[in-house]
């Protein structure tokens, strides 16, 4: 099988690592375009588009169709590769945890830029300080309250991972970055989260890339941004 093309940005983890943590942990064969051809080749390709374009990255080139959505993706692999529930009703499930997650991580995103995506945080500081208190005291518990209520076994649909399980690892080692002390406070309320995490990292697609420098690290770029002035316990 032809290798896919994934295109997300070159510089950053962002959206596109939840689709790769997915791809690496399934051994499933990807080109990550903009890390080989850099940005300005993804700008390139969208520009080129003219049917059915998306309206951002990350987006996957399967040869034959281009879809995009993390979650929207991460459906289409889980059917073909084996990385989601068999019957359709599992599947469908996994597929609202995915977008509960992408819901969640839109809120994360909105912690450093709450006033506006095209401001720099340092304009909205005072803001973004009054929703991350929100954010750490209200958002987190809810929704990592949820994620572990919905575990169903050792992995979160049962005896064998899915990509939401990539996804979760995704979220909570971000969350760590983010918000070390406020996680520290809580992360006792989610052992199961705690463990699938800890469980996806000895994978061994998993493990592999993490030691590679194709894992670039979680920076003040990205979606999830360290800022003590944010962080709490």
């Amino acid at each position: 099988m032809t290798a896919y093309k994934l295109w997300y940005w070159a510089e950053i983890q962002g959206r596109g690592e939840f689709v790769r943590l997915a791809m690496e942990a399934g051994d499933i064969a990807y080109i990550d375009m903009a890390r080989e051809h850099g940005s300005e080749a993804l700008i390139a390709d969208m520009e080129a588009r003219k049917y059915r374009t998306p309206f951002a990255p990350p987006y996957l080139d399967t040869g034959s169709q281009v879809i995009a959505q993390v979650a929207n993706i991460l459906l289409y692999l889980g059917e073909r590769h084996g990385i989601a529930p068999s019957d359709e009703a599992g599947r469908r499930w996994l597929h609202e945890v995915q977008l509960t997650i992408t819901d969640f991580v839109a809120e994360v995103h909105q912690v450093h830029h709450p006033v506006g995506v095209g401001l720099y945080y340092e304009d909205q500081k005072a803001e973004a300080a009054r929703f991350a208190e929100e954010f750490r005291e209200e958002r987190m518990p809810k929704f990592l309250g949820w994620f572990e209520r919905s575990i169903e076994g050792e992995w979160l649909t049962g005896d064998r991972w899915s990509y939401g399980d990539t996804s979760l690892f995704q979220l909570i080692e971000g969350l760590h970055y983010m918000f070390p002390r406020r996680m520290k406070a809580i992360e006792g309320d989610t052992p199961k989260l705690l463990a699938i995490r800890d469980r996806v990292a000895r994978l061994p697609g998993i493990a592999a890339y993490c030691q590679s420098d194709r894992r670039i690290g979680f920076n003040i770029q990205g979606i999830f941004r360290h800022y003590p002035e944010l962080d709490a316990g």
